[in-house]
Order: structure tokens, then sequence, then C-alpha cells
């Protein structure tokens, strides 16, 4: 099923709850891969639906939007594992989403592979180290079919110490000040960039955990 045909309908959940999107979809799913759509809604509007103090609603720029990127993959790559969640607020639901391992295959395909030019994704690199923090073990064999699917790998198997390999070539790369001024504005205490280093990167790619 295609993305566009959900957008209705997330519409209306959205506006049974009293939020007011649109819903808009970007035709450029046969050519990227990824079906792209967004929701926009007025940010001081909705700021006020979910209870937001009406004097912090007020700051907000009167036509200042809210928007939200929705994304499929219309060929996703195999050996992903998932897991379901079950969430009871604001209704009790369950939701299928990607196991941590699968997540963190797919964040270090964007780090090894995503063409940065100019733009060094910082947020990217602030993801891997957060997997790393925490010993999320990727998952290999879909890490493998992704780089296959995107030209970046071969026929032959992705050990865990050719992984390492590449990802210490790959932050030798980084221009790391581009990288830390991506994210700082993120931060509540940009400091913890203070580390980044190809050294720090080094030992980083020596500790993500295989298991």
């Amino acid at each position: 099923m295609r993305l566009e045909s959900h957008l209705p309908g997330i519409a209306t959940e959205l506006a049974s709850w009293g939020f007011t999107f649109d819903a808009e979809s970007k035709s450029e799913g046969a050519r990227s891969g990824i079906e792209s759509a967004f929701l926009k809604g007025n940010t001081q509007m909705n700021l006020l639906q979910i209870g937001a103090p009406a004097n912090l609603a007020a700051r907000m720029p009167r036509n200042q939007k809210i928007q939200i990127k929705l994304e499929m993959d219309l060929s996703p790559p195999p050996f992903a594992t998932t897991e379901v969640r079950t969430q009871l607020l604001p209704i009790p639901y369950q939701v299928r989403l990607y196991d941590p391992g699968s997540l963190f295959a797919e964040k270090l395909h964007a780090v090894l592979c995503r063409t940065w030019k100019s733009r060094v994704k910082g947020r990217n690199i602030y993801d891997f180290v957060w997997h790393v923090a925490r010993k999320v073990s990727p998952n290999i064999p879909h890490l493998e079919a992704r780089m296959r699917q995107s030209g970046h790998w071969g026929d032959e198997s992705l050990s865990p110490q050719r992984l390492r390999d590449l990802l210490k070539q790959k932050f030798q790369a980084v221009d790391l000040q581009k990288a830390t001024g991506d994210v700082r504005v993120f931060l509540k205490d940009p400091r913890e960039l203070d580390l980044w280093s190809h050294e720090f990167f080094d030992d980083l790619a020596n500790r993500v955990a295989i298991s």
C-alpha cells in the first residue's frame, strides 16, 4: 500500500484529537525508492490544543508551521528484526518497531554510506555515540544488506573487524568541526562534544559490540 493512501486516515485520526494538520505527499518515490509526505499544522493552534500555557503559544509567530516528515521505504532491505511495543497514552495501542540492533544498523549505514559533501550530518554521528555507549549490538546481516542495496558493498560477508575498519576510515575523513556544528544547537550541554576527535572515534569503533 502506498504512503499517499494512508494520509487521509492519519489526518482524520489527528482531527479526532482536535489537531489541525494538512497532509501533503511528494512524488519522488519512483526515483529514490522512498516515498515522502509532510504533515503541516499551525504551531500556535496545536500547542494550545495539547494544553501548552497560553503565554508560551503566544510567543510563537502567528503563521509558524509544525512540519512532520513521513517516509516509507518501498523496498526495505532484508534481515531486519522487529519488536512490538505497547503504549497506554493517549490511548492503549501497539506498534511494531525495528529492534535496537536493526536501528543501529540503519544508523551505521547512514554514517558509512551517506554522501554528505559539505553538509556533515553530526546528528548521525551523535546517534552512533549513543548506541555505542549503550552497548547495542548492530544487526550485521541487515547492515550488509543495506550497504549492498545502496551499492556500497559487494558479495563478500561483512565481518565485525571489517566493519570496525570501515568506521575508522570514515571518521578519519570526517570534518569534526562541521559535525559538532550540526548537532551543537540541539544539546542542553554542548560540552559533551568536547571529546569529539579522530582518536575518540577510533576508540569507539573498537568498542562496537558484536554479538
